[in-house]
């Protein structure tokens, strides 16, 4: 048995080795400690003296630092300095006191826009109101909404400018969808805005509330639902991009009652409110597209000098630029090509020229369908190998 004197003893010699001591401890010596290794809470308070002990005796050997660290002394030359100064954007304050409709009808001014096909309803109304009395548009009124799209469409081919649809809600919106579709699968660009309930009306199955975001998303290139009256000049300018950039097509913008009846009552950035122009990025691809194209044509030359029984394929394309029949003309007149289109190529290429081979594929001329079977050379203009013209693939011009 220990004697009850050596846990007393022990207790001292540590006590006293803690003293304003700036030496190591002193090491305990009872036999108890010897034979029973510490715990961790005893771990912990060892380590916890043995650390203030070093710090006391690092604070008494060492001067007193005069100046901070350098990481809390930094000089403002060398701190990091934005790469351009932030500026404010530039604020439009030309729709501040306007309601939706009103803005609808600036920014298709600030478009171009001459005519507008559709048919009113309770839930498009403020916009209707807007352009009612405008002698800026010439408005086209159908008997039905698919009429709309359809005219929107045609006239949309006949001058290349997107065709404007202005419908309803629910039905409204839902009978544009095959018009919407013929557009996507024939790339004729085309923005559809339609009404929608109030923003706090969807989802409760409102009176004539359809999901016209859902239903339109697979015959669309692009729709969105402008939740908020400062976003409407934005989603308005992206719908005209996006319907016209690329391979043209359909857009939608679903406008709630709510937005287009609501008044503007802040300035919004000017870049939203502007046609949007191409980025620096944009810009730097065309270039690099042009490079590449001149190479193409470069080569494309010598294949139309080498061949023997050469064909210019053409389809709705090329009616998708102003000069396209013309330039298409320049071709075949110089290389001495005869020229055979698609369905909707038609009017691209005079049809009592002696080098036109009319219409080719199911529907289309036997002359036109063996020429393109006995070429050694196609060159498809516009045109994307329908399956109405190839027929059966593996055995289409072998």
């Amino acid at each position: 048995m220990l004697s009850s004197q050596a846990p007393n003893r022990a207790l001292r010699l540590s006590l006293r080795a803690r003293h304003f001591s700036t030496s190591r401890p002193v090491a305990a010596v009872s036999p108890y400690r010897s034979a029973n290794p510490a715990t961790k809470s005893q771990k912990k308070v060892e380590k916890r003296e043995q650390s203030t002990a070093a710090a006391s005796q690092a604070a008494h050997s060492s001067p007193a630092r005069t100046i901070p660290s350098p990481a809390f002394n930094r000089s403002v030359k060398e701190d990091v300095q934005p790469l351009q100064a932030f500026r404010q954007p530039e604020m439009d304050h030309s729709f501040v006191g306007m309601n939706g409709g009103q803005i609808f009808h600036e920014m298709m001014l600030r478009h171009g826009v001459k005519h507008v096909f559709g048919y009113p309803g309770g839930a498009i109304l403020p916009v209707f109101d807007a352009i009612y009395n405008s002698e800026a548009f010439d408005f086209i009124l159908p008997r039905h909404e698919q009429g709309a799209g359809h005219m929107a469409e045609g006239y949309a081919r006949a001058c290349g400018k997107p065709g404007v649809v202005l419908v309803t809600s629910g039905p409204g919106a839902t009978n544009v969808i095959t018009p919407m579709q013929d557009a996507l699968m024939d790339g004729t660009p085309m923005v559809v805005f339609c009404g929608q309930v109030p923003t706090t009306a969807i989802g409760s199955d409102a009176f004539q509330e359809a999901d016209v975001i859902g239903i339109s998303r697979a015959c669309t290139k692009w729709n969105v639902m402008v939740k908020n009256i400062a976003e409407l000049p934005r989603r308005i300018n992206e719908a005209f991009e996006i319907a016209t950039s690329g391979r043209p097509g359909p857009v939608l913008v679903d406008l709630p009652k709510d937005v287009t009846g609501a008044m503007l009552n802040r300035p919004i950035p000017m870049s939203s409110t502007l046609p949007t122009h191409p980025s620096a990025a944009s810009l730097a691809a065309k270039d690099l597209s042009r490079k590449q194209l001149d190479s193409a044509i470069s080569r494309t030359a010598d294949l139309i000098n080498m061949a023997k029984k050469p064909v210019i394929y053409c389809g709705a394309g090329i009616l998708g630029h102003p000069d396209g029949p013309k330039l298409l003309k320049e071709l075949s007149e110089k290389a001495q090509i005869p020229v055979t289109t698609t369905l909707q190529g038609l009017g691209a290429y005079d049809e009592l020229d002696p080098k036109a081979l009319h219409m080719l594929g199911m529907h289309g001329s036997a002359f036109a369908n063996m020429s393109m079977q006995e070429a050694d050379l196609i060159l498809a203009l516009g045109a994307r190998f329908d399956d109405r013209i190839t027929g059966h693939v593996p055995r289409f011009a072998p």
